[in-house]
């Protein structure tokens, strides 16, 4: 399987299906709380199984001098642990060098902090409450 990027709005609303499936969903949250007014100018990588389903997914954008974050970092439940999240965001680091990003930066939700940290992130500090519900920490990758 091969992260490719999203180009047409057939990829984009799949990618959207999945943020909302794995990161809103069990929060009773809306489908149009997974995505924002960035998608235009953000590069969504994806990883198809073999039937053309997406199964993993992640965006990067510049928020501001040189620094790239990643968001809606998303991983079908029934393919986590098996490496799809690593390829992903392996992927849009490479994407970052080549946009001439300096480091990378993200909001990481508890649950996913040592896997951030096994891709080289660092916690920077403990951020906001998501929900009231879900702590979040800011980390952060020099490319």
């Amino acid at each position: 399987m091969k992260v490719t990027e999203a180009l047409s709005p057939e990829d984009l609303n799949a990618i959207l299906q999945l943020r909302y499936e794995v990161l809103r969903k069990p929060w009773a949250k809306s489908i149009e709380s997974a995505t924002d007014d960035l998608e235009a100018k953000s590069v969504n990588a994806f990883i198809k199984n073999e039937n053309g389903k997406i199964i993993a997914c992640a965006r990067l954008h510049e928020n501001e001098n040189r620094v790239g974050q990643i968001r809606f970092m998303a991983v079908d439940v029934a393919h986590q642990g098996k490496g799809l999240g690593k390829e992903v965001c392996g992927y849009l680091e490479k994407k970052a060098r080549e946009l001439g990003y300096l480091k990378i930066q993200l909001q990481a939700r508890e649950n996913a902090v040592e896997f951030y940290k096994r891709c080289g992130y660092a916690v920077k500090e403990k951020s906001y409450l998501m929900w009231e519900v879900i702590q979040h920490y800011l980390m952060e990758k020099e490319l």
